[in-house]
């Protein structure tokens, strides 16, 4: 007897069900899709038990055709795709015509429909047989129900793997949700248990997708977010990414799309945390809701049953756009930006980049970080010095990294300094008449040798002197260190790395990134590399494991930073060590001259290490410390 045997069609479809129906949540989701790729402008979507006992999706689309409900129902079949040269474009959510025969092998399905071609409905059941459905008339408007009774009422050893029914409810919100904020013009309501838990309204103006955002985000995240909208080489990147001070303990406010499919890519991933490496607080996470909008051709959604990943053809590109784009918009974030308006700031292309000024010819000091000279006309008098007694700054390591910066520097303050100069009985107050009055305001005083207070138009600015400083030091050292050529040594003794064949070919097609960081990297045989230059910076590190490590993400994403990584944390503790410390006793002067350089600093809003570095308080805020008006 033949071991080989066809499938039964019931059977065939459960064991697609396992990889399209794994809880409620992703019958919701396959259903919702087939609303929109329907042109629904309204969804309702009733949930009963956690969906495990009702879930119902009722949409005002196009409807199904009377002829076409039995073929609805069956496997393989779809509206959507009809060549194979339909799937190298594909613009729908749904198209593998697998989701309605899938669920209905698994429940108790009625599908309802009406294309007003006829005068009623009709009404396709299915429960849990083979591919034969009941079709017969019923009212119902233009559009589709599809009612899903019984979740796995035929196969109990997949309804004992279903957790709580506040979990399974949880998972079909997320998906409502992720769903929503694809599609702005599209009006949602989710019910549980005849409770109205969620009711969108449509909207496609920019207020309300401020609202639906903030709704399904929160307001916090609105307050605290850039608006980015930025197209460049046929892609478009536009949405919300939060300041780096609202950051996340796990990763669950990150919501990104491609040509409105939610997806979760490693590429996209390591783009994202890439552009908030410098500003984000360790083993902290982002909060986006970003949309990426590509040529369909160029990208692959048929990769995954359940469409969550895609593929695409010049992974490259995309990282390096995605990466670039938040990088710059993170990164022209200033003070006025947020005090101005209160509004999130908006960045409408990557060229609106903040100039950059070369450091000045810098004072040395021995007993104070900070100069007490009077500034001279157009530069703030506040200076920088790497003289310690006993700093780690003074080890030979770091004093040959820092030869390429020179000992410290001053920068010049474009339009305001001249007010640096103002009298200090002058700073102690400021009226909504001062004119021009700078964004973080005037310094009043020095708290605890730590803090600095100053008053702005707004209210009170409290900043944290040694942070602020250790920030536009390192933003200083970056820029000096990014415009001069990177200083290599050849090594005496070429060490000798095994690796694979992959890596080796690897290697050989991006000498030019390695030339470009200091390294000269040649072939020694099918599974060995020689490394012969490594860059002055980095004679100290494990430059083996800095190799494979740049190896590996040249592989997978086709870019690495891993080299730049390193050289910016050693910058980063040459800043730490090198900037103002706590207790220091500092001049009206010398804070407003800080003051003035976080204003003019990329990234100022953050340390190197990622806390903030300074905090805003309006007067409003502190009337109610004190009960005023009440």
């Amino acid at each position: 007897m033949s071991k080989i045997k066809l499938l039964p069609p019931r059977l065939a479809n459960q064991i697609a069900a396992g990889e399209v129906v794994e809880r409620p949540a992703s019958v919701v989701k396959e259903m919702l899709e087939n609303s929109l790729d329907a042109g629904a402008t309204r969804i309702e979507i009733d949930a009963e038990k956690g969906g495990v006992k009702l879930m119902r999706i009722r949409d005002n689309g196009s409807g199904i055709a009377h002829e076409d409900l039995p073929l609805a129902l069956s496997r393989h079949a779809t509206s959507k795709v009809y060549v194979l040269d339909d799937l190298e474009a594909v613009a729908t959510l749904g198209f593998r015509g697998e989701a309605l025969a899938s669920v209905s092998s698994v429940s108790r399905l009625s599908l309802t429909s009406n294309n007003q071609d006829t005068a009623s409905g009709w009404v396709a059941k299915a429960e849990g047989r083979d591919m034969a459905t009941d079709v017969s008339p019923a009212a119902h408007p233009q559009g589709t129900t599809v009612e899903v009774r019984d979740l796995f009422f035929n196969t109990p050893a997949r309804r004992k793997f279903l957790r709580t029914e506040k979990t399974e409810f949880n998972r079909i919100e997320d998906v409502v949700k992720r769903l929503a904020l694809a599609n702005f013009d599209v009006a949602f309501e989710l019910r549980h248990n005849q409770r109205v838990i969620h009711s969108l309204r449509a909207g496609s103006g920019e207020v309300e997708k401020n609202r639906r955002v903030a709704q399904i985000c929160g307001p916090a995240f609105m307050e605290n977010a850039l608006t980015v909208d930025i197209e460049r080489h046929g892609l478009r990147l536009w949405g919300w990414v939060a300041l780096p001070t609202f950051s996340r303990s796990q990763a669950d406010l990150q919501h990104f799309y491609v040509n409105g499919r939610a997806i979760k890519d490693k590429l996209v991933t390591h783009a994202v945390r890439q552009a908030y490496s410098d500003v984000l607080y360790h083993g902290r996470h982002p909060a986006f809701v970003l949309y990426l909008e590509i040529d369909p051709a160029t990208v692959d959604v048929n990769v995954h049953p359940t469409k969550h990943e895609v593929r695409f053809r010049d992974g490259r590109t995309v990282h390096n756009f995605i990466y670039s784009s938040l990088h710059h918009a993170l990164a022209d974030v200033r003070p006025d930006d947020q005090l101005a308006t209160g509004q999130p700031a908006q960045v409408n292309s990557i060229m609106s980049n903040p100039q950059s000024q070369p450091p000045a010819e810098m004072h040395q000091q021995q007993t104070m970080p900070l100069s007490n000279k009077p500034a001279s006309s157009g530069h703030s008098s506040f200076a920088y010095s790497s003289a310690r007694v006993n700093s780690p700054a003074d080890s030979p390591q770091i004093k040959e990294a820092l030869s390429f910066y020179g000992e410290a520097s001053q920068s010049s303050v474009a339009n305001n300094g001249s007010l640096d100069q103002r009298p200090s009985n002058d700073l102690n107050r400021l009226t909504d008449e001062a004119p021009e009055v700078p964004p973080l305001g005037y310094a009043i005083a020095q708290l605890k040798g730590i803090y600095i207070l100053a008053e702005n138009a707004q209210g009170l600015i409290v900043v944290d002197m040694h942070a602020a400083h250790e920030r536009v030091v390192y933003e200083r050292m970056k820029a000096s260190f990014d415009e001069g050529s990177v200083q290599a040594q050849p090594l005496l003794v070429p060490q000798t790395l095994a690796v694979s064949d992959k890596e080796v070919a690897c290697a050989e097609s991006h000498q030019t990134i390695f030339q470009q960081l200091g390294f000269v990297v040649e072939t020694a045989g099918p599974e060995s590399l020689l490394i012969r230059q490594i860059p002055v910076s980095l004679k100290s590190a494990n430059v083996e494991q800095l190799v494979r490590d740049v190896l590996s993400d040249l592989i997978q994403y086709g870019t690495t930073d891993r080299i730049k990584q390193h050289i910016n944390e050693l910058l980063s503790t040459m800043a730490c060590h090198g900037s103002v410390r706590a207790n220091r006793q500092l001049t009206i002067t010398e804070m407003n001259g800080l003051l003035r350089d976080m204003e003019a600093t990329e990234r100022s809003g953050q340390c190197n290490h990622g806390r903030p570095t300074w905090a805003h308080f309006s007067l409003a805020e502190i009337d109610k410390w004190f009960m005023r008006g009440q």
